[in-house]
């Protein structure tokens, strides 16, 4: 794996060593920061199942100015540490949370903390993904800035709804076995 564009281009980062985590692919990455590139510089991004953080750095490389990592792993969480640290990033907001994602997002919305231009969700494919989507679609006023985005990418056989609460589907991205739901708020 590697980060594809920006300040950090062509460099490195460290897999996870089971096939237990399913890493972005570089050409999906490359696909989605090619639909997302007018909304990466000066973003806040949240980087949802974050695995190996190779979503999160690769904005970061691309120009956003705040990423948060949240993945339930401790060890996929201090490979992205490990990552972060090789790449010296500094004048960047960058937070890494160990954390279930329903309950970092309950914990987040209580908080009422700055809302995120970009959430990127990628859980295991085995996973539910409802639970977390329809809680992202119930509070996208709060989770989400005006104009923002938050991605879901999933396993191509499985059909997510066009409309989760605040949220409607506006593309779906299929490359290999993966797919690439975008949704924007509805709701002001």
């Amino acid at each position: 794996m590697r980060i594809i564009a920006g300040k950090f281009r062509g460099r490195k980062l460290k897999s996870p060593p089971s096939l237990q985590t399913r890493p972005t692919s570089d050409r999906l990455r490359e696909t989605l920061f090619n639909i997302l590139a007018p909304r990466i510089a000066g973003a806040r991004v949240l980087d949802l199942c974050a695995g190996t953080g190779a979503v999160g750095i690769e904005a970061l490389s691309r120009g956003a100015i705040h990423v948060r990592f949240v993945d339930q792993s401790r060890k996929m969480c201090a490979l992205i540490e490990e990552n972060l640290n090789a790449f010296n990033i500094e004048e960047r907001e960058i937070e890494i949370v160990t954390s279930e994602a329903s309950d970092f997002l309950r914990k987040l919305v209580k908080k009422a903390k700055d809302p995120f231009d970009i959430i990127f969700f990628d859980p295991p494919y085995a996973a539910d993904y409802e639970i977390v989507l329809d809680y992202i679609g119930e509070h996208a006023a709060e989770l989400l800035a005006k104009g923002a985005v938050a991605i879901v990418e999933h396993d191509k056989k499985k059909e997510l709804r066009e409309e989760v609460g605040q949220l409607k589907r506006y593309r779906v991205v299929k490359q290999g076995d993966s797919s690439l739901s975008f949704y924007e708020r509805t709701a002001a």
